[in-house]
């Protein structure tokens, strides 16, 4: 791991106030390890827009973030302490995929369109963050089967290349699981429109 970064921030400090910010969200138990710092080092040079470190640590500040890791290393909590390290242009709202998959089954075709293009009459789509892509199952909306988040991907891919507004994403799926369950042209697009950031595979169960 790098110990010097070549940037005007100074992260061991920016970390310090995300596990401040970490026990206020999620109680005394809350710890950031120096063993995940390679990982949010990475996090919070692009969702701060170092340009430097960004460029040190290979990542593009326009596209996306894919946290990718196994189940209890702490995804979802990170994205949701980068939330209040991002500028108010790029704001991002963190929501569950299986709570997507549910809202489909109510609601129907106008969800994938509610997060992709935007909510009917609003006119800009949104930045948001998929949390747990995997963990939702293709659904039937009056009999016609559908995989609602790679319809939704797709589509935002299109949003991304129109207007650049991004996508964020959790899972605990590989690259090869994300094609098997979404097929090759979601996969590609992805690999497009996102900067990959993964745990090691062994790393411990937090909740555990």
């Amino acid at each position: 791991m790098e110990t010097e970064i070549k940037t005007h921030y100074n992260y061991e400090e920016v970390i310090l106030w995300l596990e401040k910010k970490g026990i206020e969200l999620y109680g005394n138990h809350f710890k950031i390890l120096e063993t995940d710092y390679p990982i949010i080092y990475k996090l919070i040079a692009y969702f701060l827009n170092d340009e430097a470190t960004c460029f040190q640590y290979s990542i593009n500040p326009n596209k996306g973030i894919l946290l990718s890791g196994p189940v209890g290393c702490g995804k979802t909590s990170l994205m949701n302490l980068m939330k209040y390290l991002t500028p108010i242009e790029n704001k991002f709202f963190v929501k569950p995929c299986r709570d997507i998959s549910f809202e489909f089954i109510q609601d129907g075709y106008q969800i994938i369109h509610k997060y992709s293009k935007g909510k009917l009459y609003e006119y800009e789509p949104k930045t948001i963050c998929f949390d747990d892509l995997g963990t939702e199952n293709n659904l039937k909306y009056f009999g016609n089967e559908c995989n609602v988040m790679a319809e939704i991907l797709l589509s935002r891919y299109d949003i991304y290349t129109a207007k650049k507004i991004q996508t964020h994403i959790t899972t605990n799926l590989s690259a090869s699981e994300i094609e098997t369950q979404y097929g090759n042209r979601v996969r590609s697009r992805l690999r497009e429109m996102i900067n990959l950031i993964g745990f090691e595979r062994n790393v411990i169960d937090k909740r555990t």
